[in-house]
């Protein structure tokens, strides 16, 4: 079974490896300051988001990052599951499924209506746990971004 709990300010020091990890394997730019920055102001409390570590305390295998929104559609809190990562060498174990069914639960007793995350569709394997777990492509819809400066 695997255990998910919600990350503090002195886990950090475990978090931002995995980050890198996982944005070295996505091809995502980014350097050591800009992932420190952004995990550390979620840590320190801010509201628009989370950080939830997978695995023992002391040594964690993975991470979900997710952010709130308000959404119309689906009639109040909505979540983005922003970022989804479990290490390489304990993969295929079904901790990350667990973890991502567990944590769906938790937010649906505080009232969250909705989770939505992007996908690459070329990645059959994540594709089928995302589907397994009740995730669907959105007929004629497409997640777009504009990054701010």
């Amino acid at each position: 079974m695997s255990a998910l709990r919600l990350a503090k300010p002195d886990d950090i020091v475990r978090l931002l490896p995995m980050v890198e990890a996982f944005h070295q394997h996505m091809g995502i730019a980014s350097d050591d300051a800009h992932r420190h920055a952004a995990i550390a102001t979620l840590l320190d409390g801010l509201p628009h988001g989370a950080v939830y570590l997978i695995g023992p305390n002391s040594a964690p295998v993975g991470y979900i990052v997710i952010s709130f929104g308000w959404s119309v559609e689906f009639g109040g809190l909505d979540v983005v599951l922003d970022e989804f990562y479990v290490r390489e060498r304990v993969r295929g174990r079904g901790m990350g499924g667990e973890a991502l069914r567990a944590l769906m639960k938790t937010l649906s007793t505080y009232g969250v209506k909705a989770i939505s995350l992007e996908v690459d569709t070329t990645d059959a394997k994540t594709h089928a746990l995302y589907k397994r777990l009740g995730f669907r492509l959105r007929d004629s819809y497409g997640y777009m971004s504009a990054e701010l400066s």
